[in-house]
């Protein structure tokens, strides 16, 4: 009979490409993936990898038997879910990752009262960029992922995944306070060409946006610094050393010496929880999303639950 914990490893070394890699999705040694292959490959009879340079590929047969293995581990998640739906407890472990800003000014108070109402869940949280967490939620690597979504700049949702809205957070400018137009009520982005901007790191979300939206308010954006952290971006701003744009969600008080003034566009991110389909009816995951929603700062006007591209 084949083992499950052996069809997982093959199967996380057919989707990530080594053993290595597997090893850290699963997060385990890749001496302990090289076991489980090795075991596998006495059970079945059949040499499932073989070396290529440096590395090892898959076989034919792995390759068949990991296609099977992804169905397998799929049927097994639906079947623990629903067994968790009918004995209707919110119990076991559920994998949580959310990026920077929505980890600091979201997720702290969702853990607290998912604590206290069910205090037999442990939910494990994850700092991730919403790419990469998309990735790990539909190969099953991570529960539920809280991922953000500019609207002027949509996100695609894969098939066999699901999605609630939890909130529309507000951008604003952030300027030193010496800046002539610091003292402004609001302002629009084409008043600001010329500046120097701060901005997260090339290939980021968070980047691409800001790159898109200036140019589109017809402002070529001459960056001046590269920050990843929102308060690092602040800092900078305070030194006089440019101007940002930053989310209002977990962005705390800001020191005396800038201002932030909404823009009139109000460009608007949307903060969604994803989950699998297949992992829906699991009590744990619709008690986490109830939380969010609850905790979430400025609710939008549909609560119901969306399904993308089932």
């Amino acid at each position: 009979m084949l083992d499950l914990h052996r069809l997982k490893a093959l199967h996380a070394v057919a989707t990530y490409g080594s053993v290595g890699a597997a090893a850290e999705a699963l997060m385990v040694t890749p001496s302990a993936i090289s076991q489980q292959l090795a075991k596998l490959e006495r059970e079945t009879g059949a040499t499932l990898l073989e070396r290529s340079g440096r590395g090892v590929r898959l076989t034919d047969a792995a390759g068949v038997l990991a296609q099977h293995a992804e169905r397998i581990l799929a049927l097994v998640e639906t079947a623990e879910a629903d067994f968790e739906a009918l004995r209707g407890a919110v119990v076991g472990r559920l994998s949580v990752a959310a990026f920077p800003t929505a980890a600091r000014g979201l997720m702290p108070r969702a853990m607290k009262e998912l604590k206290a109402r069910h205090p037999d869940l442990d939910v494990v949280l994850y700092e991730r960029e919403p790419d990469r967490q998309i990735r790990e939620v539909a190969r099953g690597e991570l529960d539920l992922a809280i991922v953000q979504d500019w609207l002027n700049r949509p996100m695609a949702i894969p098939d066999g995944l699901s999605r609630a809205t939890l909130f529309d957070d507000v951008v604003d400018v952030v300027l030193p306070a010496g800046h002539p137009l610091a003292g402004r009520r609001d302002i629009d982005l084409a008043e600001l060409d010329g500046e120097r901007w701060i901005s997260s790191s090339p290939g980021t979300v968070c980047h691409d946006w800001l790159m898109f939206t200036l140019r589109t308010a017809s402002v070529e954006p001459d960056v001046s610094c590269v920050a990843d952290e929102y308060p690092t971006q602040i800092a900078l701003v305070a030194a006089g050393l440019g101007c940002t744009i930053v989310p209002r969600l977990g962005r705390g008080a800001l020191p005396h010496d800038v201002r932030a003034l909404p823009i009139r566009s109000r460009p608007t991110r949307r903060l969604y929880t994803l989950w699998r389909t297949d992992a829906a009816r699991r009590p744990a995951i619709r008690a986490a999303v109830e939380v969010l929603r609850e905790v979430s700062p400025q609710p939008v006007s549909s609560r119901a639950m969306a399904h993308a591209d089932q």
